[in-house]
């Protein structure tokens, strides 16, 4: 026998042990169910998991406690401990109900009944490449042909709504009426399995091209794309008007209605601001695990087992399905914003500005000081409504990637130790560092797909330093004619340390050369002692 041979039989052998023991403990489940079900109501302690404590054995205890001239009596009928025990039984119904079978941790390849639904990642139509399944629904469960849940980070809330009974698992959502409400149609890049990896470029279609899965095979498919149309309200883009930097179009920019009074009566006295017209389409990560990989420039296998491992364990089919080649990760989606029509994003004859934006929930939301995002994202509104209003068109793309990745924890961590270690430039990234072990975890490399979705050729002004983001856009071939970076008298005056630190860095100015030994005189504010 040869070695090789030696190695299979050793694995055989332990397999077959394995499942002896799996059917061992099996059959003790199945005894422990029996006697369970047969126990009878007389024995309060069969009726599910006993409460913790010495409160059950008194409750339940068959010798009369020591009466006080205050106590009561408590009926066995209207006992706590028989409410509670009541309580658990309708729990356990409700879970048998929603999981009436064992628990499965895993499947794999040869599994008997699993065959997934085929998917040709980069097929040149919607049939042939065939539609993204992860549920584990009955009708579906046998068909996945992808791992994790649909809504990204929110899957763990449509989980908790299950559990509450809220929401019925086996709920078919209605799909008409939500197709897009601007065209976003194929594009050459759809049918290219290295220009988009990171979502599914058929999500906002699946109620129309997969049709026939959703109605007649009764398949649980969802769109993981939405394109809808909406007014954008915002108190700066007012005050632009105001001060003439934007001019109201009719079309682009709109004047708002009128104000209401408290009294319901119409304000006739102050401005009502501007509003702009814009598309937009919400996008919901579906990774193609070999394109995420080639990517990153690491082997598929490692990247699995480090979603597996960095986790917790939560995707063991990561790691026991190696041929279902699409993950759902629980990441927040992108967002993408068009001013002006959206068909001009792939007409190269039209002028394109484009802004690649980060979430920043403190500067973008509540306007945080600290650094130049909401500065940043507004200079760039602006920017793409001119682009808009001169003919063009205009685009932010909005990832949640707070924190550089690092979530909002992170950063105000950060914050602290900037501000009691002397807030410098020089020791900027240094702070990131110490406390994350890494300044940047946004890795632009999937960023420039949502580019190819659109259909995006070229991008005559880009609205950022970023060297990553700019490195990521035209090593996927897309060229960029013209970038620039945010003007000096927008900046905040405790984001110097910031953006000082970035330009000696690398970061993109067209304006300030900064050296390491000019970092150290760029100092940002201290805490302010302040009662509050």
């Amino acid at each position: 026998m040869s070695v090789s041979d030696a190695v299979l039989t050793q694995i055989l052998t332990q397999l077959e042990a394995l499942q002896v023991s799996q059917q061992t403990l099996q059959a003790k489940v199945d005894v422990l169910t029996a006697s369970r079900a047969t126990s009878t109501p007389s024995s309060p302690r069969s009726h599910g998991t006993p409460i913790p404590g010495r409160q059950v054995d008194a409750l339940m205890s068959t010798e009369a406690p020591t009466a006080s001239p205050h106590s009561t009596l408590i009926s066995p009928s209207t006992s706590p401990i028989t409410s509670i025990l009541a309580h658990n039984d309708k729990d356990r119904e409700r879970e048998k109900l929603l999981y009436p079978g064992r628990v499965l941790l895993t499947t794999y390849p040869d599994q008997h009944g699993i065959k997934p639904y085929p998917l040709q990642w980069g097929a040149s139509d919607a049939t042939t490449r065939g539609p993204i399944i992860c549920s584990r629904l009955p009708s579906s469960i046998k068909q996945r042909n992808a791992i994790g849940a649909h809504s990204g980070s929110y899957s763990i809330y449509r989980a908790l709504a299950i559990a509450m009974g809220t929401l019925d698992p086996s709920h078919k959502p209605d799909y008409s009426k939500t197709e897009p409400a601007v065209p976003v149609p194929p594009q050459p890049s759809w049918s290219d399995p290295s220009k988009i990896v990171s979502f599914d470029p058929w999500g906002h279609l699946v109620p129309e091209v997969y049709r026939r899965e959703l109605e007649e095979l009764g398949l649980d498919v969802r769109p993981s794309i939405a394109v809808t149309r909406a007014h954008m309200k915002l108190t700066e883009i007012d005050e632009s008007v105001r001060k003439g930097a934007l001019s109201i179009d009719g079309k682009i920019l709109l004047k708002s209605s009128p104000l209401v009074n408290a009294d319901g009566t119409e304000n006739t006295t102050d401005d009502p601001g501007v509003e702009i017209s814009i598309s937009k389409a919400a996008v919901e990560p579906v990774w193609y695990l070999p394109g995420v990989a080639e990517r990153f420039g690491i082997p598929e296998g490692l990247l699995r087992r480090a979603l597996f491992e960095d986790t917790g364990g939560m995707y063991p089919e990561l790691v026991t399905r190696p041929d279902i080649k699409v993950f759902l990760p629980p990441i927040g989606n992108l967002t993408a914003y068009i001013f002006g029509n959206p068909a001009f994003l792939s007409d190269e004859s039209k002028e394109l500005t484009l802004r690649v934006h980060d979430e920043c929930n403190g500067s973008d939301v509540f306007g945080s000081d600290i650094c130049t995002c909401k500065p940043y994202l507004i200079y760039a509104i602006e920017e793409c409504i001119r682009t808009a209003q001169r003919g063009g068109v205009g685009l932010v793309v909005y990832f949640r990637k707070e924190g550089r990745a690092l979530g909002e924890v992170t950063k105000y961590l950060v914050y602290n130790l900037r501000k009691r270690g002397g807030d410098s430039a020089d020791k900027y990234f240094k702070a990131t560092e110490l406390i994350a072990g890494v300044k940047d975890m946004r890795f632009q490399a999937l960023m420039p797909d949502v580019l190819h979705w659109l259909g995006i050729r070229k991008i005559d002004n880009m609205v950022s330093m970023s060297d990553m983001k700019y490195d990521a856009i035209v090593g996927s071939g897309i060229p960029i004619h013209k970038r620039y970076d945010i003007p000096e008298y927008l900046l905040p005056p405790d984001s110097r340390v910031e953006i000082d630190a970035k330009i000696a860095a690398g970061y993109f100015s067209h304006t300030k050369k900064i050296t390491e030994a000019d970092l150290v005189k760029t100092v940002g504010r201290t805490w302010e002692e302040t009662e509050h």
